[in-house]
Formats: C-alpha cells, structure tokens, sequence
C-alpha cells in the first residue's frame, strides 16, 4: 500500500464528552499501514459547553475552527474540507497532517463527532479502499449500544440501509456519511458536499452525485463503530402535536426544508419527483392527524 495520508473532517457542538471520546478512538486506531499520518480538522458550530477549549487541551496537533451556531453539519463539512486543502492544521493524533501544500492528503476520512471507531476500523476502511481502487467510496457502518446497524450505506429510491457483510464489501448506492473514507481520485470528481444542502441529505445527494459520475461505493465489512447519540429527538413524530406543530417541524431546516428537498428530488428522482416531494409532508399531516384521533 502506497503512503497513507489522511483528511479527517470532524464538526461538533455542544458534545464535549462525546467529541472527545471519538477523537480518543480515532487515536487509538491499530494496524495501520506504516507511515499513515493524520490531519484532523473540526469545525465547532456555536458550542457553549466548552467543546472547541477542550479539544485544544487534550489534543493539541487538531486544527480547531469555531464559527457561528447558524452553521449546521453540511455547511461545517464543507467548511472542514476547505481548511484540509488549506494545508494548514498540526500534527494529527497519529504522528501529524502532512505538511506543505493541500495536495498532500491521500483520503479524506469523514467522522462523525458522535462515533467511537473500533480499534482496527481505520485499517479495515483502507484495506477495503485498496482492495476496491482509488476511484471507490469506502462507507463504514455504525451501530448503536443494541448491536442494530443505523448508518451505513444505503440502495435504492428508499435508500434502504445495508447491512456489512462480515468478510466482503457490500455495494451501495450512497450513504450515510458518518463514517466515509474518499480517495483523492474519488475527491477530484465530486467535490464537497453540495451547499444547498445545510444540515440533512447532503451525504445522500453527494453519494447519488458519485454514482452518477461512475463512483461505485462499498460498505466495509464489520461495523466501524458505534453511535454514541441519545435517542433522537422525536421531531415531527412527536406523539400528541396538532398538523401545524408537525407540519412546521417537518419543514424546518433539521428535517426537510421544501427548497433543499425539492433540489434532491429533482436531481436524484425524476421522473417521480412532483409526487416523492410532497409525500413527506403528506405523510406527517395524516400521521400528527390519526394521532390526535387517536388520542
């Protein structure tokens, strides 16, 4: 295997503990390739529980950048990604970025601040990136403390999640990017996540974007690592809101803002676009009002 140079884009806010735990385990990675070096570059998003001030302590060489509570997870990423072709940051937990021009990194590795990779994680992602060649994406699959996968790649027009193999890739069609290793090759074709995208859909609009340029992805065998989230907030499944609460919920920018999803729609599901657009929201209205009949 050719020499290892790794991007690691990282954004977090308000998850102290759990920032620290991920980037503890990225550390504590085993049986890489001699020579694999790490430039991790988060981007804080407005946290007021000391996150970035923490990060700085404990791990001095990752290149922290605090911006605005206004920037959600896909405008941060995008934002990480800049930073590493930057080629500024320090040395990565595991022996330092590459140094010099922002053409050094080989792979960019996306990572979730709310993931504890597993000690041989990383490994396994490359072995399968190499296995697969530079023109692949490698997802990792995450599961949570039940053993029940919850990110991983994903088929199909339902974007149904793909369970890892336990010895072989499995093929997707996109993927949930909390953890994706891109080659350099892979880069240079699709870019970052697209930023009409803030918070949701961008992995699955970046997938769909590789897909179409002639990027196939892989879903590593094993898990990766495990979700380390609470259970999510209900949302618009709120048991018990009215139509309008759920309704306005839905459409708000953590869920499926109408413009952004009319984008993805329109790229990924013509011609089934004008009915899949609406449908959410449909759903949601008869969902909140059965609810309430039910109630």
């Amino acid at each position: 295997m050719h020499p290892v140079h790794l991007a690691v884009l990282m954004t977090s806010h308000d998850r102290r503990a759990r920032t620290l735990s991920a980037l503890r385990a990225l550390e504590e990675q085993r049986g890489l390739p001699a020579g694999t070096t790490l430039g991790v570059h988060l981007v804080d998003t407005g946290s007021t529980d000391g996150t970035p001030e923490a990060v700085r302590l404990r791990h001095p060489a990752v290149e922290v950048m605090s911006v605005g509570a206004d920037v959600l997870r896909n405008q941060a990423l995008r934002i990480a990604s800049r930073n590493s072709r930057s080629g500024g940051g320090g040395g990565g937990p595991l022996g330092g970025a590459p140094g010099g021009p922002s053409h050094a990194w080989t792979h960019q590795l996306w990572l979730d601040d709310g993931v504890e990779l597993f000690p041989g994680a990383l490994a396994t992602l490359l072995r399968t990136s190499e296995a697969a060649g530079s023109g692949a994406v490698v997802v990792g699959a995450v599961r949570n403390a039940y053993g029940d996968t919850v990110y991983s790649g994903r088929r199909g027009r339902s974007l149904t999640l793909v369970e890892p193999g336990a010895h072989r890739p499995e093929r997707c069609d996109t993927y949930d990017g909390r953890v994706l290793l891109v080659p350099r090759a892979v880069y240079d074709v699709v870019g970052d996540p697209d930023k009409v995208f803030r918070h949701r859909m961008g992995d699955y609009d970046h997938g769909r974007r590789a897909r179409r340029a002639g990027v196939a992805a892989f879903v590593a065998p094993g898990h990766a690592g495990a979700c380390v989230d609470g259970p999510a907030a209900p949302g618009s499944r709120e048991p018990g809101i009215g139509v309008r609460e759920a309704l306005r919920r839905v459409t708000s920018v953590r869920e499926l803002p109408p413009r952004q999803w009319w984008v993805y729609c329109l790229r990924h599901t013509w011609p089934w676009a004008p009915y899949l657009m609406v449908s959410p929201y449909a759903r949601t209205a008869a969902r909140a009002t059965l609810g309430r009949l039910r109630g």
